[in-house]
């Protein structure tokens, strides 16, 4: 049998507070906001470099996946607490636990840190935004509830604005953990504001929790993410594993609504889903998230991996979304203020938004940043209208006593969207990025040398920043890579060629001789005693010519050797000297050719450094020819690869854009269905409409 709630009455803030009241709180509660905004704007700007210190691509959807998982799961949990506690409590509490998990990732040391400390931050993000959202509709009836809107998409502006570019500008000049720091002094002046100027703001309900839904609900939606996210190259889709846990989640699922059908206050209360509006903005909260997340969490990596900006550009680019967002949410506030309809501008914004994917689905690696930007312009303009207008037909169309948590549950079903929308378009970059690389990269794959195969690694290029040495999230620049690897190459090799030949290092000999890319003709040389036989070899010869020419007794063999170009200068003005009568007397000649003889011995070390020096300038200047001729062609490779990573970055993410696509179109047939109720002047329950 079902158990009916008790009929408590809301407190009716919106007649029993005056302006100037409301007006303060509503500062308090956008401050909060601002905190968490902030939050997810500037964390966005920092993937690419997070990226490339962790190496983890594979679990780059899980940084937002379980920030937003465990904001989803809270935020009807604080709803309830809210009503109980007040405002105020949850919303101190919210920022404390914020706060705390902002520290813990600033000094995460894995991937995986990351995501739990980001978990916890979502704990504390689901109480700042649960009430920044309830709180105006206890404050403001429907009809002047629509002005108010766009001061909220101010805020989110504010933070759209100075969140890419702050964290963009920490990530390139400190780290990408300051765009958690930034966090604290932040968020210490959104405490001390609203311990000193918020009231307690409690409702006056009173009920219990509903912990054991809240324990069906995580049963039911972690598992479901799990399976969602998990790499499928070790877990393919009909893994034991996946297949659990999709069973677990649809078991779970269950329960939950058979529990929720029948506790005193639900988490969720099934009741409202008879209400056609409800159930249909609940539904199209969800396409709405998804899609909209999917601009937001891929634009950074598109603009550094593809487009080739910094990490402070790509934040830039942030901007004129969240600025076409502030501008479609301010006009569609003040069109609903001035003429009291809400649903075509929801439907115009929708048209708009799929209009806005559709021209991002058709970006390549071409695109200028002002391509993307315009692009990014129409997408956020087209889903302005959808984040305020949905939220105010919603708390219109249910019980005034319930529009706490009818708001709380679209929150709800909006962040599964958006949870869901990461981690589903998550794994479609992983996937198919790791395809395209693989394609793109087959014509040139045999053409990377073997020395830098491990550098040039497609799993490693795949995760887009420089392997982790530049914090900044950089694009890869593939042909500085090799230009680097080829010049310390060549460096080593000339260092090992002057110590083989210069300083007789027989290491270095030995390492030369033994490596195949030594010319054959420089082997010898580099033999132990190489130099020195050489020159043996060469004094020898230049003897036996001269002590043939001597013995010989004939004037004109000597003066041929005068004329040879091989014989000393020192050796020649010898020569010069000898008489023609002294070629007849053999002892004279025995004599000379002894002096000679010591002389040569005498200039054989200097002979050998000069052969030494010669020796090393003709393998040097061989050296200077063969790396010439490499950085050719590693400038060749290095644009090839670049071009095919790009290329395979740009049709993964512009394939994520036109799945976006759907939602989108879905939730505008959706929105044709949703009655238009006219807003109420008032937040007295007699106004609310029969459900449906």
């Amino acid at each position: 049998m079902t158990t009916t709630p008790p009929q408590n009455q809301r407190i009716d803030y919106a007649s029993t507070l005056d302006h100037r009241t409301k007006i303060v709180i509503l500062a308090g509660v956008l401050l909060s906001l601002f905190l968490a905004a902030l939050d997810q704007t500037i964390v966005a700007t920092a993937l690419p470099a997070i990226v490339a210190e962790f190496q983890g691509i594979d679990l780059l959807s899980w940084v937002s996946t379980g920030y937003l998982l465990a904001s989803t799961t809270m935020v009807p949990i604080y709803g309830k607490l809210s009503d109980l506690y007040g405002r105020r409590a949850v919303l101190l509490f919210g920022i404390v636990v914020f706060l705390a998990a902002s520290s813990l990732c600033g000094i995460a040391g894995s991937m995986l840190q990351l995501i739990i400390y980001r978990v916890l931050q979502g704990i504390g993000a689901a109480a700042l935004t649960s009430t920044a959202f309830a709180i105006p509709a206890d404050l403001f009836a429907p009809a002047e509830r629509a002005r108010y809107q766009g001061i909220f998409g101010a805020v989110f502006g504010l933070s759209s604005v100075i969140g890419p570019y702050l964290g963009g500008l920490l990530t390139d000049n400190i780290s990408w953990r300051w765009v958690f720091y930034v966090n604290l002094p932040i968020g210490i002046i959104a405490m001390a504001f609203i311990i000193l100027k918020m009231p307690k703001l409690a409702s006056g309900l009173r009920a219990p929790i509903d912990w054991l839904g809240t324990v069906l609900l995580i049963l039911a939606v972690v598992p479901l993410l799990l399976g969602l996210t998990l790499d499928k190259n070790l877990y393919p889709w009909t893994s034991p594993l996946i297949l659990g846990l999709f069973a677990l989640a649809i078991v779970a699922t269950g329960i939950f609504l058979f529990v929720e059908s029948r506790v005193v206050s639900p988490i969720l209360p099934l009741d409202l889903f008879r209400n056609r509006t409800y159930s249909l903005i609940n539904i199209i909260s969800v396409l709405n998230g998804a899609a909209f997340f999917a601009a937001i969490l891929f634009l950074s990596i598109f603009m550094v991996n593809v487009v080739g900006v910094s990490a402070t550009a790509a934040g830039t680019t942030l901007i004129p979304l969240t600025m076409g967002v502030v501008f479609g949410n301010i006009a569609s506030s003040f069109l609903v203020q001035r003429f009291g309809r809400y649903k075509p501008i929801i439907l115009v914004g929708f048209v708009i938004m799929a209009i806005g994917f559709l021209l991002l689905s058709q970006m390549d690696a071409s695109i200028t940043t002002l391509g993307v930007t315009l692009r990014m312009i129409v997408v956020g303009v087209g889903v302005g209208p959808a984040l305020p207008l949905l939220n105010l037909a919603l708390q219109n169309a249910v019980p005034f006593e319930k529009v706490g948590v009818a708001t709380a549950s679209r929150q709800f079903f909006q962040q599964i969207g958006q949870t869901l929308g990461a981690a589903i378009f998550g794994v479609i970059l992983t996937t198919t990025l790791t395809a395209q690389i693989a394609a793109n990269f087959a014509p040139i794959q045999s053409q990377i040398p073997p020395q830098f195969q491990s550098q040039l690694d497609p799993n490693q290029l795949r995760n887009g920043a420089s392997g982790g040495e530049g914090a900044s999230g950089e694009q890869v620049d593939v042909g500085a890579r090799i230009r680097q690897g080829i010049e310390e190459q060549f460096d080593n090799q000339r260092t090992l060629i002057t110590a083989a030949i210069r300083d007789n290092d027989a290491q270095a000999q030995a390492t030369l001789i033994n490596n195949p890319q030594t010319p054959e003709q420089f082997k010898a040389v580099l033999q132990p005693g190489g130099v020195e036989a050489a020159v043996q070899q060469q004094l020898d010869a230049q003897y036996g010519q001269l002590e043939a020419a001597l013995k010989s007794g004939n004037p004109q063999a000597l003066a041929a050797l005068q004329n040879d170009p091989q014989l000393p200068a020192q050796l020649k003005a010898q020569l010069g000297q000898i008489q023609p009568e002294t070629l007849s007397n053999p002892q004279a000649v025995d004599q000379i050719l002894s002096g000679i003889r010591a002389g040569l011995e005498q200039q054989k070390p200097a002979i050998v450094a000069q052969a030494r020096e010669q020796a090393l300038a003709g393998a040097l200047s061989a050296v200077d020819t063969a790396e010439t001729t490499a950085l050719q062609q590693g400038e060749s490779l290095g644009a090839q690869i670049s071009t095919a990573l790009k290329q395979s970055f740009a049709s993964s993410i512009t394939q994520i854009y036109f799945y976006a696509l759907f939602p989108v179109i879905i939730a505008f047939l959706l929105t044709l269905a949703v009655p238009e109720i006219p807003l109420r002047t008032s937040n007295r329950s007699e106004n609310v409409p029969v459900f449906e």
